[in-house]
């Protein structure tokens, strides 16, 4: 007698005894009733239950055991329809996905070079595009024009005290110091109509760099100083030196650095740009515990300070690399595994292979070991496969 027939022989022990039981079971039936009552047919129901599920699971288990040891036997209606897929090399690539921030290095916030001052006009409004050196506001100037125009009368009155004494001088009438002491008086007053003129520019207030007047929240007759509380008065965008700035956790310090490959997205304009990390932060914000890293991005009219901006950081490549969907990867008590499909005497089967992972991105996993290229590995229908179980391929 051959396996095959010594587990059919078992099945058919184990529904002999089932059968007996029951047969046991409706002989003590009325002394069940007589004895036992309502309580006692409850608790020989839920024995009989027990015998059954018993049953069914020692017989499911010994076709299972039948199948694996002689799948030729295995009935048609248990094979199970699957779809596979050729493993293939290439190149395999993980991210870091985070979210940034698009900034400019070339961002003004305007303020007078002095104290400031009363505005007497604007020569700017908010979105107008301005040239470095352009004249923005013009501040309350009068106090020093009042004493520009006094310095200028008293400079004339030494400048002519100076040529009297000279003349005297050159006729050899007066002495050296007198002379000396009018020069100088000369010379003071230029230094002080320097001096005042160079206060009186401060009243005209200028564009350090060329942009977008992004911000111009003054008024004639207020107050100019540059800023209202933290809030810039006058701020100039410079859009031809844009950059994304992302702050990236700690425990990746040691895998992205200064020359990091990165890829930039910004939803609001629907652009995607392959740059480089231009900067990587050496400090360690104790509060975020991360670092910042910046890239810069090309001239681009359609973008924009403050912009979100989706980067990838890439932190892992590898090449011939082989990949499977994440959703094939299965686990059971001896570690990872997936199913593929095997040629076996003409007929297809499963067969599970135990492997190495690697990285995960996205919807695939990189495999270590445990795959080669060629195989077929299944990636539909895998569910409740069994190791030897006969599949159909599922035509493409």
């Amino acid at each position: 007698m051959n396996f095959k027939d010594n587990y059919m022989q078992k099945i058919v022990n184990i529904v002999l005894f089932g059968s007996a039981l029951f047969l046991a079971s409706c002989g003590a039936k009325s002394d069940a009733t007589n004895n036992g009552g309502l309580a006692a047919k409850k608790a020989q129901l839920e024995e009989l239950k027990k015998q059954q599920q018993k049953i069914g699971d020692d017989i499911t288990r010994l076709e299972a055991d039948i199948a694996k040891l002689d799948p030729s036997s295995a009935k048609t209606e248990k094979t199970k329809l699957v779809a596979i897929d050729s493993v293939e090399t290439g190149t395999f690539t993980h991210y870091i996905d985070l979210q940034g921030t698009v900034t400019s290095d070339n961002i003004s916030y305007v303020s007078p070079r002095g104290q400031g001052g009363l505005v007497k006009q604007i020569f700017v409004k908010q979105g107008d595009h301005v040239s470095k050196g352009q004249q923005l506001l013009k501040l309350d100037d009068a106090v020093y024009l009042k004493n520009l125009q006094q310095a200028q009368t008293q400079l004339s009155y030494a400048q002519d005290l100076y040529r009297r004494q000279k003349n005297l001088w050159d006729q050899q009438i007066g002495t050296e110091l007198q002379l000396i002491q009018a020069k100088q008086n000369v010379d003071q007053l230029n230094d002080q109509i320097a001096t005042i003129k160079e206060q009186w520019s401060m009243t005209n207030i200028y564009a350090d760099v060329s942009g977008i007047a992004e911000q111009v929240n003054v008024r004639v007759g207020e107050f100019f100083t540059g800023y209202v509380g933290q809030t810039p008065q006058i701020a100039i965008v410079n859009n031809e030196h844009l950059k994304v700035r992302v702050q990236v956790p700690e425990n990746y310090a040691d895998r992205v650095n200064t020359g990091t490959n990165m890829i930039v997205s910004l939803p609001d304009a629907n652009k995607t740009y392959n740059t480089a990390a231009s900067v990587s932060g050496k400090i360690i914000d104790p509060n975020s515990r991360s670092f910042y890293v910046d890239a810069k991005l090309p001239s681009d009219k359609d973008l924009r300070p403050n912009q979100v901006a989706l980067v990838k950081l890439q932190d892992y490549v590898a090449t011939n690399a082989i990949t499977i969907p994440v959703n094939t990867l299965q686990t059971d008590e001896k570690g990872k595994f997936v199913l593929v499909a095997v040629n076996e005497n003409g007929k297809w089967i499963a067969k599970k292979k135990p492997i190495e992972i690697g990285q995960l991105y996205g919807s695939f996993i990189e495999i270590k070991s445990g795959l080669e290229k060629g195989d077929k590995i299944i990636t539909d229908g895998y569910q409740g496969l069994f190791d030897g179980q006969p599949i159909t391929i599922e035509a493409k």
